[in-house]
């Protein structure tokens, strides 16, 4: 998308423009960074004007804690999924992938501007933001008591897996890899990491 450009269009719902909002707001976040962008700026680029943009996010950190507050919301329902299955031995890889396979363009957005906006993201979380991570590592420390051999390496690997697709994103930056490939590129990383912790020593 040409974020210099105005999204002007049909009519857009109250939902549709919020939504919208967020995607361009990362965009220009990861572009520009997230101090150079305004809410005007944001504005211009969704084609309505400064008043109408408070409406819905009275602030640029509003968008993001509405952002994180989505995937957070995502990986707690992730968690309560994971609670209600059998321990099966397939339930481990089931689980990561359900987790890799779960973004779709619009989240490696967010994954990209945590990437260019380290300081913010920790400002954030110091503020009691983090919505994202917490749910995340209780995921995660699930997961670990459903490793057949517990080590501190396996237990690594696993982290690893499910950090799969911040890793193909990271490695893709500058490349012009479409959002498809990465996704699939982290849900091959993550049976491959998996596979390993499940061989024998």
């Amino acid at each position: 998308m040409d974020t210099d450009a105005p999204d002007r269009g049909t009519r857009r719902t109250g939902a549709e423009t919020r939504r919208r909002a967020q995607q361009i707001a990362l965009e220009l976040f990861t572009e520009h960074g997230y101090e150079a962008t305004s809410l005007r700026r944001i504005a211009d680029v969704l084609g309505i004007n400064k008043a109408s943009l408070y409406y819905h996010f009275p602030s640029k950190e509003a968008i993001l804690r509405s952002l994180f507050d989505e995937r957070g919301a995502e990986a707690d329902e992730l968690v309560e999924w994971l609670r209600t299955q059998d321990r099966t031995p397939e339930l481990l890889e089931t689980a990561v992938l359900r987790w890799v396979g779960s973004f779709s363009a619009d989240k490696l957005r967010g994954i990209r501007f945590m990437a260019a906006n380290p300081l913010v993201v920790q400002g954030l979380a110091a503020a009691g933001a983090d919505r994202i991570g917490s749910p995340l590592n209780t995921f995660v420390d699930e997961l670990t008591e459903l490793l057949p051999r517990p080590t501190a390496e396996n237990a690594l690997l696993l982290r690893m897996s499910v950090l799969s697709i911040n890793a193909a994103v990271q490695a893709a930056a500058g490349h012009g890899d479409p959002d498809e490939s990465v996704i699939t590129a982290a849900g091959r990383a993550a049976r491959a990491l998996l596979r390993e912790i499940g061989q024998p020593a």
